[in-house]
């Protein structure tokens, strides 16, 4: 955690919170707006100075609390997320772009150059970086939630904790032990299916699976994931290299344990 100036002197009676956009497509900051009446209570807890998207503007202000959705794809963005590091107390970056590069990320793993020379007439005017990076590649993060969209619970409870003066905790727990306690059929064994749950941590109810479909990763890597045995599990269903590599080059792109995942199956070391 990141000392600043104290509460009294940022925010007067309550604590100050911002919510900052990157490259993303918004889906997390609607996780606040889709909060309802639990938005209206944390109102009243925190002042919210800066969210666009509920109307609020203070890019620059001091906060206590800065989230951050969307990850880092141009010079300019470098330049405004250590402003506002340097403006907030505690930074957490919500959503799979802003902890591991999104589905934007992807181009990390081919010519981004090339494929904008491609695409656009003038590409000398596209200012853009050659890869997609998470923010806490740039910055200190204090705490990181997954998701593709993060769960709106789980943004909710960080800012009681931190409200309460404690460390939030996440759950590291796979898709799997969501799904046991659900009372799921296993779709990898029962149906056969490609499914990532057995490395990805929890947080959207096991969704996917409970509809008898497999999971996707959108939650990123569990804890202490064994890749390599899900990858010969995969084999064995009759999955080439290529389409289990891209089984972890999904949403969580840029996550390092997936990216270490993908290199194997592909024999690069």
């Amino acid at each position: 955690m990141r000392s600043h100036k104290d509460n009294a002197a940022l925010s007067g009676s309550k604590p100050r919170l911002a919510v900052h956009k990157f490259s993303s497509c918004d889906g997390c900051q609607l996780a606040f707006l889709n909060a309802g009446e639990a938005l209206i209570s944390l109102s009243k807890l925190v002042d919210i100075v800066h969210f666009v998207e509920a109307g609020q503007m203070a890019a620059e202000a001091q906060v206590d609390i800065a989230f951050v959705e969307g990850s880092v794809a141009t010079p300019e963005d470098i330049e405004r997320i250590n402003r506002i590091r340097d403006n907030s107390k505690y930074l957490i970056t919500i959503g799979a772009c802003a902890t591991a590069g999104g589905v934007q990320a992807l181009r990390n793993l081919a010519d981004g150059q090339g494929w904008i020379d491609a695409v656009y007439a003038s590409p000398q005017y596209i200012d853009s970086l050659v890869t997609s990076t998470p923010i806490a590649a740039h910055v200190k993060v204090d705490l990181e939630l997954w998701g593709c969209p993060v769960n709106t619970q789980q943004v909710l409870a960080a800012v009681r904790a931190l409200l309460l003066g404690v460390v939030p905790v996440v759950s590291r727990d796979s898709v799997c032990m969501e799904c046991k306690r659900a009372g799921n059929v296993c779709v990898l064994v029962a149906k056969g299916m490609p499914c990532m749950g057995p490395v990805t941590q929890t947080g959207c109810g096991a969704l996917c699976p409970s509809f008898g479909r497999e999971c996707y990763a959108c939650y990123g890597p569990a804890e202490n994931v064994n890749t390599a045995s899900l990858s010969r599990r995969f084999a064995g269903l009759g999955l080439m290299p290529e389409a289990i590599a891209r089984r972890f080059l999904s949403v969580n792109a840029a996550a390092p344990v997936f990216v270490q995942a993908a290199r194997q199956v592909r024999g690069k070391p």
